[in-house]
């Protein structure tokens, strides 16, 4: 919260990123018609809300920088295996995962701002996340035996643990 404009910067890019990944998961898998129509409403809600973002940043009179690497998705990444099952398993794990990891982190800016209209739209992008980290597990689940989610998803948590003790303090989303 001390240096909540790089975080604001940081939260503008990851909504683009997001919305981006949403698009390459209905590109990659355009047979699986429930996927793709999630998808397509996911890359248009994560535009949202950068665009929501963007507002908050520019009232702030601060403009938006160029993207930068997040070391916690890239690490995340390298554990996504290959194969078709496998990489859709893993990509809607993780991204359930970020994406629960954004709905906890926005509820901590949201519960850290003073009353007024940035606390509630934290309130606010914390509920999206949450639905999206539920999104991907349904998706999940709709493709997938749960035996193999569930024990995907234990491993998937152990990896992120691992990766998040590693990373350094600092304003961003993850």
């Amino acid at each position: 919260m001390a240096d909540f404009d790089s975080f604001l910067l940081d939260h503008a890019a990851a909504e683009k990123k997001a919305s981006g990944m949403a698009i390459s998961m209905l590109s990659h898998y355009p047979d699986r018609v429930e996927l793709v129509a999630a998808m397509a409403d996911l890359a248009v809600e994560e535009l949202t809300h950068y665009r929501e973002v963007v507002k908050w940043i520019h009232r702030r009179g601060l403009i938006t920088v160029a993207d930068r690497k997040d070391p916690y998705v890239l690490a995340f990444r390298e554990a996504i295996r290959q194969g078709r099952d496998v990489y859709l398993l893993d990509r809607l794990l993780t991204a359930s995962i970020i994406e629960a990891r954004g709905a906890e982190r926005f509820c901590l800016v949201a519960d850290a701002l003073e009353s007024g209209p940035l606390k509630k739209f934290y309130q606010s992008i914390a509920r999206s996340e949450e639905r999206h980290y539920e999104l991907f597990l349904e998706l999940a689940e709709l493709y997938l035996d749960r035996e193999v989610i569930d024990r995907r998803w234990d491993e998937l948590l152990d990896i992120e643990a691992d990766i998040v003790s590693k990373l350094p303090i600092r304003a961003a989303l993850h």
